[in-house]
């Protein structure tokens, strides 16, 4: 049957925030006695990993999206869904844009490209059109986005998680079955607090951490190339390692701050693609050859 399209010009309901059709009764998610919602894998995906903050604007995205296109590369099913209801990256650094479209069976299709397939609340919405839901409706449509999407089989699928510790992270950890967690954070110390918070969440819910993530770890000049520590913690360049060693999780790599970085992103080519032989991409590479290893892929 020929793919239908998704309209975005739908009756809107708590139940089903993102307006997909039904027939009968809406799916109802499992539930334990004691209320909780039951954990339970997302359908036709194999491993499924988080990758987390805490702290906004540490690069957490990014380091999302070059993670999935590095899997891509080594030849696995990679996908990756931006679960930030209120501000997806996802469409901008994949460079997709437009309605997915609805299968046989109702739920949606996933768009792709760099041979990565995704699916994010920016599909959903105009660009400029901000997403202002109370709490119910960010669930429900979260709920919605884990549950009603037809990956069509992946060997592994990235969650791309807003920064925090509240409803998004507690909700995801509640009802999907995670095969470990990755916190990103950048070397100062205000965002290694907030890393280091969003740790222990991990731990305090029974998710496997895989490590950490330094981003913008270095400054390479690109004239001399030297590197310099910009973002240097007040206790040193080397404290992120030291944190990870207090907390005992691994540092999984460090991340250079360079302005391709930011160019390949903003122009919808992350450097995976755009720079595959540059260190920075190896530097993905190298995080996701790791995490691959620890999931058993």
């Amino acid at each position: 049957m020929k793919p239908r399209s998704f309209s975005t010009l739908r009756c809107l309901r708590h139940e089903n925030p993102l307006g997909l059709p039904r027939s009968g009764a809406p799916p109802q998610i499992p539930r334990m006695q004691r209320g909780l919602p039951q954990q339970r894998n997302i359908k036709d995906v194999k491993k499924v990993v988080a990758v987390s903050s805490a702290k906004g604007g540490v690069g957490k995205s990014t380091i999302s999206v070059n993670l999935a296109l590095s899997f891509a590369r080594r030849g696995l099913r990679s996908g990756i869904l931006d679960t930030d209801i209120f501000g997806p990256s996802i469409p901008t650094l994949l460079n997709l844009s437009g309605e997915p479209r609805l299968s046989s069976n109702n739920q949606l299709v996933p768009l792709s490209n760099y041979g990565v397939k995704s699916m994010s609340m920016g599909y959903l919405v105009g660009e400029d059109a901000p997403v202002v839901w109370r709490g119910l409706m960010v669930m429900k449509a979260l709920q919605q986005l884990l549950h009603e999407v037809d990956w069509g089989g992946l060997d592994v699928l990235v969650l791309d998680l807003p920064p925090g510790t509240g409803d998004v992270q507690l909700t995801i950890t509640q009802q999907v079955k995670l095969d470990g967690a990755i916190v990103v954070s950048t070397p100062q110390d205000i965002a290694l607090k907030d890393a280091i918070k969003g740790v222990n969440m991990f731990k305090k819910v029974n998710v496997p951490l895989l490590g950490m993530v330094e981003n913008m770890s270095t400054f390479e000049c690109p004239h001399c190339h030297q590197t310099t520590p910009i973002f240097t913690s007040a206790s040193g360049a080397s404290h992120m390692r030291h944190r990870c060693e207090e907390v005992g999780v691994s540092l999984l790599g460090s991340v250079p701050l360079h302005a391709s970085i930011c160019s390949d992103a903003d122009r919808g080519k992350p450097t995976v693609v755009a720079e595959p032989e540059s260190s920075r991409a190896k530097a993905f590479d190298s995080i996701a050859s790791q995490v691959a290893e620890m999931i058993g892929l």
